[in-house]
């Protein structure tokens, strides 16, 4: 398991890609964002962006779903998150992109209250092109070692 304690700031890794497909976009979007330029190929077309895009939550399922696959051993230690600092939706992800995640932590710091620690973590994740198209920090919170000051 991989405890608080283990995360050091400044420490850096790539957590995993994926490529995302049309029908994944339009699936997603069909259920939790049915914007026309994410559910309506045609449309899109016709929108600012040009065609399909994925819907900048898709693009944030995706980044959790990397985070959690790439730290399974973390998240047996891990108890949930206090939030997002920021989240930006720099360019836009289409069919056929291969994302790629890259965090770096960037502070940890001990409960004052409770056995867990806080982990705040920069995420970035490319296209295949190397454009940032998500730019995030978040906090995690994870378990103590036991006996931990």
């Amino acid at each position: 398991m991989k405890y608080f304690e283990d995360f050091a700031v400044g420490e850096t890794a790539v957590l995993g890609s994926r490529t995302v497909s049309e029908e994944e976009i339009l699936a997603f979007a069909g259920k939790y964002d049915p914007q026309p330029f994410h559910t309506d190929p045609e449309a899109a077309k016709a929108s600012i962006f040009g065609g399909l895009i994925a819907s900048g939550w898709h693009t944030c399922a995706i980044m959790m779903r990397l985070s959690v696959d790439a730290m399974e051993r973390a998240m047996e230690a891990g108890v949930g998150s206090p939030g997002v600092d920021s989240c930006r939706w720099l360019r836009p992800v289409r069919p056929g992109d291969t994302l790629t995640l890259k965090r770096e932590v960037t502070e940890a710091w001990p409960s004052r209250t409770k056995p867990i620690g806080f982990v705040r973590s920069h995420m970035e994740m490319r296209n295949q092109r190397g454009e940032v198209v998500l730019d995030l920090v978040a906090i995690g919170m994870f378990r103590r070692r036991e006996g931990a000051a």
